[in-house]
C-alpha cells in the first residue's frame, strides 16, 4: 500500500501546483465555476482532501498516483484554496485584458 503525505510540500512547490491548476483552469474558460466551487467549499477542505484520498484508487488510473499525492496535500490547506481563486482569477483578468488587443491587431 502507498503512504500519502511522506514529505511536506515546499513553499515553491505550492505555488508552482497552484500555478499549473490556475492555468489549465482558465484555458478551459472554467474560471468562474470553478472561484464559485472553491469558496463554497474553502471550509470542507481537509474533508475534501481526505475524500481525494479515499477515491484515488479511481483517480490514481486517470491522473497517477504521484499528481493525486500532491493535490490531496495541497487542498487539504484553507490558505491553499484562497491562494488557488486569487490565481485563478489574476490569470482570467490577464486573458480578459489581452483578447481585445489581440483582435485589434489581426486585422
Amino acid at each position: 500500500m502507498r503512504e500519502f503525505w511522506k514529505e511536506a510540500l515546499s513553499e515553491e512547490q505550492k505555488q508552482q501546483l497552484i500555478d499549473q491548476l490556475a492555468e489549465q483552469v482558465v484555458k478551459r474558460g472554467l474560471a468562474s465555476p470553478a472561484v464559485l466551487f472553491l469558496e463554497l467549499h474553502r471550509p470542507f477542505a481537509f474533508v475534501s482532501s481526505q475524500l481525494g484520498i479515499v477515491a484515488s484508487p479511481f483517480l490514481a488510473p486517470f491522473f497517477g498516483f504521484e499528481k493525486v499525492d500532491v493535490y490531496t496535500q495541497l487542498l487539504s490547506e484553507r490558505e491553499n484554496w484562497t491562494r488557488l481563486v486569487e490565481r485563478i482569477e489574476e490569470l482570467d483578468e490577464a486573458r480578459r485584458n489581452r483578447r481585445p488587443a489581440q483582435r485589434g491587431n489581426e486585422g
